[in-house]
């Protein structure tokens, strides 16, 4: 009997122990204090954006080119026991931009999916499609003049820029969802794969109002987009370029570069650095 007890007192303390552990550790990765955080996701040839608030708040911007890449780099940036999003964004319908979303539709519990209403018909998007549906996820299409609130109190705000309009004819790239985060002094300006021509169509009814702190690059740094023009106007601090490592495309173009140059920009891409996380207090943008 002494030894059942002692044994028994033995498995409560270290139960009791494992029980602690586990509540400082939620607390740890909870705790947010006034904390934005926005990771480019090092998902290879593609784009995936993770955002999470101070108040816990979560945005998925893009899914990347593979699932388990995609939920594998996702995983890193959430607590275990963390299997939900608020919102999907599909910039735009491209394999490398969608396809890890069915991975992390079937793992995580997604409240909302917003994407632009691009017409095609790959059996890839038609399957996440398939799946928004069954799993009767509310989709909304995106428009320009939409704000998504993902902190009230903190005043931390995702505005959609582009399309202003139903994108069904237009090429893919064309109809990328534009979106700009806001918080506080710091801003953050997403844009798919969407074209110089589109760069330029915002800057000629948004001017100045599109400088940001930090851009990801249009179409992985491609020549396609990142016009002189748009990085005169946007004035980043810092530029991502998400894209694989010695990609069939030659991804980053020498041309984005010498623009993104010239403009004195500072160049941070996925492919050296993996994953790239910035935090951001609302005064000042942080690096790792």
């Amino acid at each position: 009997m002494k030894y059942f007890k002692t044994h028994f007192s033995l498995v409560l303390i270290g139960f009791l122990v494992l029980l602690n552990s586990a509540i400082w550790y939620a607390t740890i990765w909870e705790d947010h204090g006034n904390v934005l955080k926005v990771a480019f996701l090092n998902i290879g040839q593609g784009d995936s954006i993770f955002i999470e608030s101070p108040n816990g708040n979560k945005i998925m911007i893009d899914g990347g080119p593979v699932g388990n890449k995609t939920e594998s780099e996702l995983a890193k940036q959430l607590p275990f026991y963390d299997r939900h999003l608020d919102l999907i964004i599909l910039t735009h319908p491209d394999a490398d931009h969608v396809v890890g979303f069915q991975s992390i539709l079937n793992d995580y519990k997604v409240d909302k999916v917003m994407e632009p209403g691009s017409n095609t018909d790959t059996a890839t998007y038609k399957k996440i499609e398939e799946t928004i549906t069954t799993e009767k996820i509310p989709k909304t299409l995106a428009r320009r003049g939409m704000r998504i609130v993902l902190d009230q109190k903190r005043k931390i705000y995702l505005t959609i820029l582009f399309p202003d309009r139903d994108p069904a004819t237009w090429d893919t790239n064309t109809s990328s969802i534009v979106a700009r985060l806001t918080y506080g002094h710091d801003s953050f300006l997403f844009q798919g794969d969407s074209p110089q021509v589109i760069e330029n169509y915002l800057v000629s009814i948004d001017g100045t109002t599109l400088k940001s702190d930090v851009l990801k690059a249009g179409h992985h740094g491609s020549k396609t987009s990142t016009s002189d023009l748009y990085v005169q106007t946007v004035q980043p601090t810092y530029t991502i370029i998400s894209a694989g490592l010695n990609n069939r495309y030659g991804f980053p173009h020498q041309q984005t570069i010498d623009i993104l140059n010239k403009y004195h920009t500072k160049i941070l891409k996925t492919y050296e650095m993996g994953t790239i996380v910035m935090r951001s207090d609302g005064e000042k943008i942080s690096v790792k």
